[in-house]
């Protein structure tokens, strides 16, 4: 096959392959490997003639600018899992085999149907991948963000970075302002006042948080979660798990469904590991309205 691969090489740990490396993994399976750094300017460029496959190696990050490039194209992709979370490799399951097994795999690997989510709101559409909330996580990813993650720059491995920010949350998660949300999920009525609200494609967000353990990315719906300040302790709980690399059924409540609408006084929204709109974008002086639907099997990902 004609692989197109996307590579961070900043992406994880020190340890990783190399661009080089990746490539003569590639070429050993029998394949005709084209590079793009996604450090370059132009990367995306290498996505309009992608082959038939393109690879990516690096985190959620890339994986996620990557696949929604391609929406609708149907060239299908394969996870290379070499960032800090991983959150999209482990819903597909490629947490388990050596990169050089993953590869050699490609010619046989079953090809799953994979949901996007779009999302329609006073900056325009736009897809996400992973999920899009409002509350506790969108705040401490705010914050770090704005501190340029200064509290995580002293820390080195991918799992002392993921279980740090999930003690964060801990202990954020007491004091964590509730948020008034006027939604409706496929016509019905689920507003309230929330801690967390979080509209989930795959099953973690974040630092391997797992929200929604038992989402099918494929299966044509969102799994929402909807917390209270009541059920504040079943999330605490979900966190420890998490914590223990132990991503149990969490215990929140979950409701599935495909259309999504919410209003609200405006509050930081993330839509995968960015905030909504970014940094050049400002809030409309009324009440934010945003749409979110489920665009069904618009992409293809190699699983085991």
């Amino acid at each position: 096959m004609k692989v197109t691969l996307i590579h961070n090489p900043d992406a994880g740990s020190d340890d990783q392959p190399s661009g080089d490396e990746l490539l003569e993994l590639i070429r050993r399976a029998g394949h005709e490997p084209t590079y793009r750094s996604s450090k370059a300017k132009d990367w995306d460029t290498a996505l309009e003639e992608p082959g038939d496959l393109v690879a990516v190696a690096g985190g959620d990050g890339i994986v996620g600018k990557v696949a929604k490039r391609l929406v609708g194209k149907h060239t299908p992709i394969a996870v290379l899992p070499m960032g800090t979370a991983n959150n999209i490799a482990r819903t597909l399951g490629m947490m388990d085999a050596p990169l050089q097994q993953s590869i050699a795999g490609w010619s046989t690997a079953r090809r799953k149907n994979f949901d996007a989510g779009v999302a329609t709101g006073p900056w325009g559409s736009t897809h996400f991948i992973e999920g899009l909330g409002i509350g506790l996580f969108t705040e401490m990813m705010t914050r770090l963000d704005a501190r340029g993650n200064v509290d995580l720059a002293h820390l080195t491995g991918p799992e002392e970075k993921t279980t740090t920010v999930l003690q964060m949350l801990q202990v954020r998660l007491s004091d964590s302002p509730e948020i008034k949300l006027n939604i409706t999920l496929d016509g019905r009525d689920l507003s309230g006042e929330y801690v967390l609200f979080e509209v989930m494609n795959i099953k973690s967000i974040g630092p391997n948080l797992f929200l929604a353990p038992e989402a099918d990315p494929g299966d044509g719906l969102f799994d929402i979660v909807c917390l209270t300040r009541g059920a504040q302790d079943k999330l605490s709980h979900c966190l420890a798990e998490c914590e223990e690399d132990n991503p149990a059924p969490s215990g929140l409540p979950v409701r599935r469904g495909k259309s999504v609408h919410i209003e609200w006084e405006g509050s930081p929204i993330h839509i995968d590991d960015q905030a909504w709109p970014d940094k050049g974008g400002s809030f409309p002086p009324s009440s934010i309205v945003i749409d979110i639907a489920v665009e069904p099997g618009c992409l293809q990902f190699l699983t085991p």
